[in-house]
């Protein structure tokens, strides 16, 4: 099979390679996975550039979101499952072999069902971006009526946070960083965009809020908006939060947070087990089954031209998903 590779961390140019690679076979459990698109993420990116440390494996295919169809299963597994169109999630986490390559075996559960009404290229957004979102918005129960801050809301995840809110029937409040971000969020159905960059945030955030706090927050740089975010959240609120790169030590300011009542939920969307990635999963695919989701797919690279999809992702100025096709 054609795939994507590197022996070594380092610059996407000098360590990518393009090429030949044995097809594996599904063992017990696992669906083997024609790969049509493979979703290029921040943290595909990161590991291989070494932010993650050295590779553990003799080379690594990388990227762990993709989608493609189901060509042969492993025993144990439903055979009706052949010809399924899937989106994986985890297909790199702690893996050897990504979805950058023609073919993947997974454990069947990681192969979830394609809804018919979405393409390839979009389903290899869900397993990060996504469900990031879903989980973020949905791990402590239903928004419905609530009001919700996405900060970062022209983001992968913030793009889709504000659709799943939206669907569930909360009111979204979301920053960004300038106005093409601001139109984008707008488009996204924000029902209140703010420029964090003008004027007074907090005072901005609270007045969308018609004066009362917001009951939640999906928070993309913790440490960084911490100052802003505990004044805008209501006793007993909740922060999900899944980055703090601007301040990744942040100190806390635990009596004020905790005399608030704030519950403070960080998270890895790699890290969900059972009952959670099995609410993930069906509440993506719900929305998706029910056209609640638009995707935005900046740029699309050939296999051969992996390096310039990292490249891309790493140049910081790419507002969407990047994918590689098969």
């Amino acid at each position: 099979m054609k795939a994507a590779w590197f022996e070594t961390v380092g610059a996407a140019s000098e360590v990518i390679e393009v090429g030949q690679r044995d097809t594996p076979s599904p063992a017990a459990g696992e669906v083997l996975v024609a790969i049509k698109a493979s979703g290029v993420n921040p943290s595909d990116v990161k590991t291989r550039a070494g932010a993650r440390g050295p590779i553990a494996y003799p080379y690594l295919i990388p990227h762990s979101d993709g989608a493609g169809v189901i060509e042969a299963v492993g025993e144990g597994v439903d055979s009706n499952r052949v010809g399924q169109r899937v989106w994986i999630w985890n297909g790199a986490w702690k893996r050897q072999f990504g979805t950058c390559a023609e073919y993947i075996s997974v454990p069947e559960k990681m192969a979830v069902k394609l809804p018919d009404n979405t393409g390839f290229d979009a389903g290899a957004c869900l397993g990060i971006p996504a469900s990031t979102a879903c989980y973020g918005l949905f791990a402590d129960g239903e928004i419905e009526g609530q009001t919700v801050l996405v900060t970062g809301g022209a983001g992968a995840v913030g793009h889709y946070a504000i659709q799943l809110a939206k669907w569930a029937g909360a009111r979204v409040i979301t920053t960004v960083s300038n106005e093409d971000k601001a139109a984008r969020a707008k488009a996204s159905g924000a029902d209140h965009v703010i420029n964090y960059k003008s004027g007074n945030t907090t005072e901005a955030i609270l007045d969308a809020a018609g004066g009362r706090n917001v009951d939640r927050v999906v928070e993309v740089e913790f440490g960084g908006n911490m100052d802003v975010t505990n004044q805008v959240l209501r006793p007993g609120g909740t922060i999900a939060t899944y980055g703090s790169m601007a301040n990744p030590t942040p100190s806390i300011p635990f009596y004020d947070m905790m005399f608030n009542g704030t519950t403070l939920r960080m998270f890895l969307v790699y890290l969900l087990q059972g009952q959670e990635r099995t609410m993930v999963c069906d509440r993506v695919n719900a929305a998706l089954e029910g056209g609640a989701l638009t995707h935005e797919i900046a740029q699309s690279f050939s296999l051969s031209d992996t390096v310039s999809a990292h490249e891309a992702v790493e140049s910081g100025t790419i507002i969407g998903n990047i994918v590689v096709t098969t």
